[in-house]
């Protein structure tokens, strides 16, 4: 794989030593290894989606294919100004976003910026919830259930009635990650997602427990590259872009 080990800088003549045995000859010496991506690797910009719209039990989310579909909040289309000022330099060749509304409303300044029009890739959808969809999730781990607590220590969403386990969140992030990098080889492009499909790519990546990346923030920006079957984790929950547009 040409990502890995990572190109290595070449010999840098410095100038003849000063004295000793070696005066007068030219001294070959060696910088440390850089990362280089491969020419026919991909680089994946995971971008959280930003923060959406309030739960209020008393007027649960729509759902949309059984998933709760709320619109982003003030404060996430302010974050997605701010992802759209920290991509828009980069020389981007998709945008990629899920079914759901926030994402595409996320993806949607950059999107307008570069021209682009957003690809639905549907793999990349958030975890089901089961019984705890249109907002419940939130309202549940806000009272401490002790089923919401038992999710996180077992590591399990579908701990959740009838929520989606993790063999099935992983299949279809992984299937999504490589139809991504197969069409797009030795290109960089942006991918908006959930947080337990993001935690879920990571976490495959490096080869972690389920639940090591779950805690990916709205708005943040993480990274793998994808070169062939092997994938690379180079950067978590990056959240620069967002110090303007902290509450």
């Amino acid at each position: 794989m040409s990502t890995v080990p990572p190109a290595a800088a070449g010999p840098t003549a410095s100038g003849p030593a000063a004295s000793g045995p070696a005066a007068g000859r030219t001294r070959t010496t060696y910088r440390q290894v850089r990362f280089e991506r491969g020419d026919g690797a991909t680089e994946i910009l995971l971008v959280r989606h930003g923060e959406s719209a309030i739960a209020d039990p008393a007027h649960p989310f729509e759902l949309l294919d059984g998933r709760g579909d709320p619109e982003l909040s003030a404060e996430g289309r302010m974050q997605a100004e701010a992802v759209c000022a920290r991509l828009a330099s980069r020389e981007l060749a998709a945008i990629y976003v899920t079914p759901l509304r926030r994402t595409a409303e996320t993806a949607a300044a950059l999107a307008q910026k570069l021209g682009l029009e957003p690809v639905v890739e549907p793999g990349l959808v958030e975890v089901g919830m089961g019984e705890w969809e249109g907002g419940l999730y939130r309202e549940r781990i806000a009272a401490r259930d002790p089923l919401a607590a038992r999710v996180f220590l077992e590591e399990r969403w579908d701990v959740i009635p009838g929520a989606e386990s993790n063999d099935s969140l992983t299949s279809r992030t992984s299937a999504a990650i490589a139809r991504i990098a197969r069409a797009h080889r030795g290109s960089t492009v942006v991918a908006v997602s959930h947080a337990a499909a993001i935690a879920s790519v990571l976490a495959a990546a490096a080869s972690s427990r389920p639940f090591a990346f779950v805690s990916v923030d709205n708005a943040s920006i993480s990274s793998i590259v994808v070169d062939g079957e092997h994938l690379t984790l180079r950067r978590f929950n990056d959240t620069a872009h967002l110090e303007a547009v902290r509450p």
